[in-house]
């Protein structure tokens, strides 16, 4: 029987998850995710194989985290697959100052990486809970966490500060940046692409459901727009991107917004879905003709624009635009407008080649390339614990 990694990407509404073989080039087995969590949660499922893929909605209120995993394990044994779990990764959301590498996720682990759960209230406690269910199924398994915050870990000194007392700073109040595990992975396409240069001076946009940019120089993270905890940075599904602080001590002091309602307000109930007043989801927004969901859209453009100039000022200029994850992927009216706010920059689109969403749809002679690069979450984790529990000389074939 072969040895099988699972790797388990947990979101705020979803659950992703992929098995590969654990033999060289980590062949993909399954690959699927559970969305829509609070209502009317849908499984989808592919192979590696030419097997139909699988989708089904699993009932119409929401289900808890217990029961997503077992409907994932439930799929995989169903599936006939001859592969032992041997171990699980997870995308652990906020790694702190101490976790730049992949660790394997013991008690005192888990309990440092608990303390990290109000710098991302959605994502963290449910990265844990998700670990504590797997030790409960698969109680053999060695664990390991990657962590979304890892491949920011050197950035100049200077792109973490705050213009805060030192005090502060030295106490972890620092800018820790997220989508890493993602930002890794399209790193590692564009050395492949370009080489050791990686796309020289990049800027690549991670737009889902959460959204952020960062500035790479051959490949390694020199700024990204989210901070401190995911909030930062651009207009998302649902969290508002950057903020003025003056308007937080508004809330809370002349508004007497309690802490839980302010944080429910900056994390759920704002971005797309807050202008919009109709949904977070930018499939939805697009699909209407409503003003407000038009206004919504043209933020969420403006801010990718402004932001990309920033991002371009501290690495010195703009060779390469990537986008990546849901919306980038998927959404050529989107690349098109941010593309547009970025002409300046020397960002040119093939129309044509942006609405097949070619691997590269910049203009020929551009004088910046413009990618479209799926992201893959998943491979990256499986391929991140290697460093952790290497593949045996045995599974090498």
């Amino acid at each position: 029987m072969t040895d099988a990694t699972l790797v388990l990407n947990a979101g705020s509404s979803s659950l992703k998850f992929a098995m590969f073989e654990r033999r060289h080039g980590l062949p993909l087995l399954v690959k699927g995710s559970i969305s829509s969590l609070h209502d009317k949660p849908r499984l989808k499922v592919s192979t590696a194989h030419d097997e139909p893929r699988t989708e089904m909605t699993l009932g119409k209120g929401s289900i808890d985290s217990q029961a997503t995993l077992e409907f994932i394990l439930r799929d995989i044994g169903e599936r006939g697959l001859p592969q032992k779990i041997t171990n699980v990764g997870h995308r652990i959301v906020h790694g702190g100052s101490r976790f730049t590498a992949p660790a394997i996720l013991d008690r005192s682990t888990l309990k440092a990486l608990d303390q990290l759960v109000p710098l991302a209230p959605i994502h963290q406690s449910r990265n844990l809970e998700i670990v504590e269910l797997v030790a409960g199924v698969l109680p053999e398994a060695v664990q390991v966490g990657c962590f979304d915050t890892a491949f920011h870990a050197d950035r100049p000194h200077v792109a973490m500060l705050y213009g805060l007392p030192r005090a502060l700073t030295e106490s972890g109040v620092i800018s820790f940046g997220f989508h890493g595990i993602s930002y890794g992975y399209v790193a590692s396409k564009l050395k492949a692409r370009y080489g050791s240069n990686a796309g020289g001076r990049a800027t690549v946009a991670h737009l889902g459901s959460g959204a952020s940019l960062c500035a790479m120089r051959e490949g390694k993270s020199l700024a990204t727009t989210m901070g401190f905890s995911p909030l930062d940075g651009l207009v998302m599904s649902t969290r508002c991107g950057s903020l003025d602080p003056g308007v937080v001590i508004h809330l809370l002091r002349d508004r007497k917004m309690s802490v839980e309602g302010l944080s429910k307000l900056l994390y759920d109930q704002s971005g797309l879905l807050g202008v919009s007043g109709i949904s977070g989801d930018m499939r939805t927004l697009l699909e209407t003709d409503d003003p407000a969901a038009t206004e919504a859209i043209d933020l969420f453009v403006y801010r990718a624009g402004r932001e990309i100039g920033s991002l371009a000022a501290a690495a010195g200029g703009l060779d390469t635009l990537v986008f990546t994850a849901g919306i980038g992927e998927n959404s050529p009216f989107i690349r098109e407008k941010i593309c547009q706010a970025a002409g300046w920059l020397g960002v040119q689109v093939d129309p044509e080649r942006n609405r097949r969403s070619e691997a590269c749809i910049s203009v020929s002679g551009s004088a910046v390339d413009v990618l479209v690069i799926p992201t893959d979450e998943e491979r990256a984790v499986a391929e991140q614990m290697l460093s952790i529990i290497p593949i045996a000389d045995n599974h090498s074939g």
